[in-house]
């Protein structure tokens, strides 16, 4: 087995490809979307903002800690990213690729990279910081051969 699969992701939408060694050529192997819709706190401005607890910080009861605010985007993408990269350490324990191309937005990049596994991190070839999921086709191809032509 010999084959070269490509994840191109950002923190909405992520894409996965087979690229064959004879020509270049991609096959689509599936296409991950992330609900927006769905995230908490999407009505509020897009923040959602930890719990408020009461709590004793080192005055005893006169002291009130609060959970620091987080971005929902923040969440999200780390869920995302958490998604992502349990399908390629699946994948490669399933000896469905060897080698890994990752091509994503850089907030994407860093967090996938971080939760791969031990023989995902191996057989991750190459990493870029740029979003190609908008591309289609033969703009597609270029975009991912002129990412992969820039140096490391």
């Amino acid at each position: 087995m010999n084959k070269t699969w490509i994840l191109l992701a950002n923190g909405e939408r992520a894409r996965c490809f087979e690229r064959h060694a004879s020509d270049h050529s991609l096959t689509e192997l599936t296409d991950f979307v992330f609900p927006r819709a769905s995230l908490a706190g999407e009505a509020g401005g897009g923040k959602l903002t930890g719990a408020a607890g009461k709590g004793h910080g080192r005055t005893g009861h006169a002291g009130t800690q609060f959970e620091p605010r987080t971005e929902a985007q923040d969440k999200a993408r780390a869920s995302f990213a958490q998604e992502l990269a349990t399908y390629l350490n699946d994948s490669i324990a399933a000896k469905r690729y060897s080698s890994l191309v990752l091509i994503a937005s850089s907030p994407m990049l860093g967090e996938i990279k971080a939760l791969l596994n031990l023989s995902a991190g191996n057989a991750l070839k190459r990493s870029v910081a740029s979003d190609l999921t908008q591309f289609t086709g033969n703009e597609l191809k270029k975009s991912i051969d002129h990412a992969l032509a820039l140096p490391a």
